[in-house]
């Protein structure tokens, strides 16, 4: 299995060049075949009303800094502080219901 790897130059650091933006920043820092690797950036964003993301892979969900809060459909309300993580099935609904400014994920999505 070979990776891709967004930075060749060696040492990274997840919480420096944090940007801010009008929308979430998704930045790959490794993929393959099976598993991808990204860092989110939020700032206040949200899933727009009524919407559910609902995905093929699982997801690995880490929250670094800040806090969120998401909402399962058949779970309900789950409420995120830094250093939180959740694996999240293929198919499990699930939307972004809060994200403080900044919010700093790192989310792993694997087959």
């Amino acid at each position: 299995m070979s990776f891709s790897v967004l930075c060749l130059a060696g040492k990274m650091n997840v919480f420096e060049n944090i940007r801010l933006a009008d929308e979430e920043i998704f930045e790959t820092i490794a993929k393959s075949e099976y598993v991808r690797i990204e860092r989110i950036i939020s700032n206040g964003q949200k899933s727009c009303e009524g919407f559910f993301y609902d995905q093929d892979e699982y997801e690995f969900v880490l929250l670094l800094e800040g806090e969120a809060e998401l909402f399962f459909k058949e779970k309900g309300r789950v409420k995120l502080k830094k250093g939180d993580y959740l694996i999240i099935k293929p198919h499990e609904l699930h939307r972004v219901e809060y994200t403080s400014k900044p919010a700093v994920w790192l989310a792993v999505f694997y087959k």
